[in-house]
């Protein structure tokens, strides 16, 4: 073990010309891709085409990084080959790249961090990365910010890049996240706690030193940890000195705040602009590709900076195609949007790809459907197959007419025979052979050979596949929180996970309030007794509140940019409908959600036309000819609700005038009918009932009166149709008579 050397701490704090460091964990330390990391390590899995660990090293290079330490144990020197042949071993790259060979007894990121240490590569402060990070945030400020507290603080050993999002966001982990405490003056972080989705955390407790220190604090459930971390020189030897800590936040942040004796600090930047996400599971795996396509993460798009070095073309609804005119794609097919496509690969007639990646040498039979999929390079899809939210390996070969259902991982150099019928979350991974590079335990394989049943039904014939199996194991008790099969499944793409009954976490009092006194000024319950505090149910519901509102948010964007899709490119009103039904069950929303953003899409779409009434109703009719039965074909017809919806829309828009000319469309239109409208109108929720005085009650008033006027017609146009019915029964037995 080498000696403690003061020398790296004083160039730490020093002039600011040293080289940037950075280290990155390459291993994942857990099994959420298997078995897709048989036979490769994480890290090599492309993402929209390129590795994960070329997405990092591009990250690091915007961010200035000019010297990175890639520490790995797992399939070393296949890491090692792939640096070799990316562009980054090139010395035109400026990056210098150094592979780090690990133990094999390294098997946490504590482990990691002691193994740095053992070999002495630090000089200076350094960022810690993932190997999983996608990002395009310029560190350089958040290094300023550290280097400058360092000669404030010596004992400022970290800062953790955190990015707000609000309790629920589509690249934050629903199965494993945190609490911070922060000084909200300076950002320190004072308290961290873990918080895992299931069984859900309802209650953290804060330290009562940390309220008695500070004044003011800030406890923060609507942060992203982007798990980018600039560190001092000295934390790998915080590692070495307690061989506890093995996880960098559960262990090592927690520990280091907590404790007593080493009295040092840790800080957090929020980040306030940019992208920063880690493909931690499948799920994210799903969230960051998706955001790729969708270019958040500009400028590292495809058609610009691709990590990999491929050349897309950029096309109209995200849709991207190799540049290089190797791309064969049949007139018939459909081509939706957020699809990438790569190089000689083929897509035959018939088919029909959705919002999916497809690798380079690829073939897609006719009528193939591939809904919100990811196949990697050289597989080949036989005719009439489908494919939803799954991940398809590498030199894979699916039957004809084979069904692979959602949430399903097929292992690379899998052969599935005609007609194949794979379940929802099956794992499917090619048999051993002579020769296979081995990682996996012996006993782990066995356990997998000896589960196999009914393979012919499932796998087709011919297959070469084992079929994983599912379920917690019988030793799940013995595992950590986050590794259990139940908080999996919140990492699983395509599993809601809605039987589970997942709840935020609750920062309540998990004691009786008898044991309690309320302070009504800080809102805190101070315990008279205890060591620890909690938040009072107030702090509790506004963090429900936020993350409501923050998934509310999401999904209503992401609602809105799809309907633009489809307006803009003429989509037919069936494929529109299909796409959100899609949505909404990514998303896992209620029905009405759907629908007020349909509603208040379609009616913004409808331009004012001042002073003509004729030709308001007029385009009125375009629109709403046009799209206005996308309503019902998002599911659940319910025109009750429907005109409920138009009415507080219209309430909080410019169209507020419109109401009335949109509702009798409606009713033309055959969407709504008389009953429905009489039904809305008696709600007390259409009265205004409930909602607090200002321009949103008016405008509700308004539309209802509106609504009254249509009624009051309504009535008139019966007795009108009761006297002529009346006049024409006398004018017949008059008849009669005669």
């Amino acid at each position: 073990m080498p000696p403690k050397s003061s020398s790296g701490k004083e160039k730490d704090l020093g002039g600011e010309d040293e080289v940037l460091q950075a280290v990155i964990l390459a291993d994942s330390f857990n099994k959420r891709f298997r078995p897709l990391t048989v036979g490769k390590p994480r890290c090599l899995l492309p993402v929209c085409n390129a590795t994960l660990l070329d997405w990092t090293f591009e990250s690091l290079a915007l961010a200035g990084v000019q010297e990175i330490f890639v520490i790995c144990r797992s399939y070393a020197e296949q890491v090692k080959e792939a640096i070799r042949e990316s562009k980054w071993s090139k010395p035109s790259s400026g990056i210098k790249i150094v592979p780090i060979i690990t133990s094999k007894e390294t098997f946490t990121p504590g482990d990691a961090m002691r193994d740095i240490y053992t070999h002495g590569i630090i000089t200076s402060d350094f960022v810690l990365v993932m190997g999983d990070l996608v990002s395009n945030v310029k560190i350089d400020e958040v290094v300023r910010i550290h280097k400058e507290r360092r000669k404030a603080n010596k004992d400022a050993i970290m800062t953790m890049v955190v990015k707000e999002s609000g309790g629920v966001h589509r690249t934050r982990s629903r199965a494993d996240t945190g609490v911070f405490v922060l000084d909200a003056n300076t950002s320190e972080c004072l308290h961290y706690e873990a918080v895992v989705g299931y069984p859900p955390t309802r209650h953290v407790k804060i330290p009562r030193e940390v309220l008695a220190e500070h004044p003011e604090v800030e406890i923060r459930y609507d942060l992203i940890d982007c798990s980018i971390d600039v560190c001092s020189v000295e934390v790998p030897s915080l590692f070495q000195d307690n061989f506890d800590y093995g996880d960098i936040r559960r262990d090592f942040v927690h520990g280091i705040l907590t404790s007593d004796l080493l009295m040092k600090s840790i800080h957090c930047y929020i980040m306030k602009e940019g992208y920063a996400a880690r493909v931690a599971d499948t799920r994210s795996y799903d969230a960051v590709s998706k955001d790729i396509l969708s270019r958040w993460t500009f400028p590292l798009v495809p058609d610009d900076n691709h990590p990999g070095g491929h050349l897309y073309e950029h096309l109209r609804g995200n849709k991207y195609i190799a540049k290089d005119s190797s791309v064969v794609l049949s007139r018939t097919c459909k081509v939706g949007a957020n699809t990438l496509i790569g190089s000689q690969t083929t897509v035959s007639s018939g088919a029909t790809i959705t919002a999916s990646v497809i690798g380079q040498r690829c073939t897609i039979g006719a009528n193939v459907v591939l809904s919100h999929s990811y196949v990697f390079d050289d597989t080949h899809i036989e005719a009439g197959s489908v494919i939803e939210h799954s991940i398809v390996g590498a030199n894979v070969k699916v039957g004809e007419g084979s069904r692979v259902q959602r949430g399903s991982l097929v292992g690379d150099g899998v052969v599935l025979g005609k007609g194949a019928r794979l379940g929802p979350f099956e794992r499917v991974s090619r048999r051993r052979t002579a020769g296979d590079e081995e990682e996996e335990s012996d006993e782990e394989w066995e356990e997998v050979e000896q589960s196999q049943s009914k393979l012919p039904e499932i796998l087709g014939e011919g297959s070469n596949a084992l079929v994983w199996p599912q379920g917690p194991a019988e030793d799940d008790e013995d595992l950590d929180e986050v590794e259990r099969y139940n908080n999996q499944r919140l990492m699983r793409i395509g599993d809601t996970a809605s039987d589970l009954h997942v709840s935020d976490v609750d920062l309540s009092d998990s004691e009786s309030d008898s044991d309690a006194e309320t302070d009504t000024t800080s809102g805190f319950s101070r315990p008279s007794s205890r060591s620890s505090f909690s938040l009072a149910p107030s702090h509790s519901q506004s963090l429900h509140t936020l993350s409501a509102a923050a998934a509310d948010s999401e999904f209503q964007a992401e609602v809105t940019q799809s309907l633009e899709r489809a307006f803009d490119e003429g989509h037919s009103v069936d494929n529109a409908a299909v796409e959100l039904k899609t949505l909404r069950m990514a998303s896992n929303v209620e029905l009405v959600k759907v629908r007020e953003a349909v509603v208040a899409a379609i009616v913004e779409r409808i331009p004012v036309v001042q002073g003509d009434a004729v030709g308001q109703k007029r385009e009125i009719g375009k629109v709403l000819g046009r799209w206005g039965a996308l309503i019902d074909k998002i599911g659940g017809v319910d025109a009750v609700e429907t005109v409920e919806v138009l009415q507080y829309h219209c309430a909080r828009s410019a169209r507020q005038p419109l109401f009335g000319q949109l509702l009798a469309a409606l009713y033309q239109d055959d969407v709504v009918d008389e009953d429905d409208i009489r039904a809305w109108h008696s709600r007390p929720l259409a009265k205004g009932v409930g909602v607090k005085p200002g321009p949103l009650l008016d405008g509700v008033k308004y539309c209802w009166a509106v609504g009254q006027k249509m009624i009051e017609q309504f009535d008139a146009q019966g007795s009108e149709s009761e006297e002529e019915s009346e006049e024409g029964s006398e004018e017949d037995s008059e008849e009669e008579e005669d």
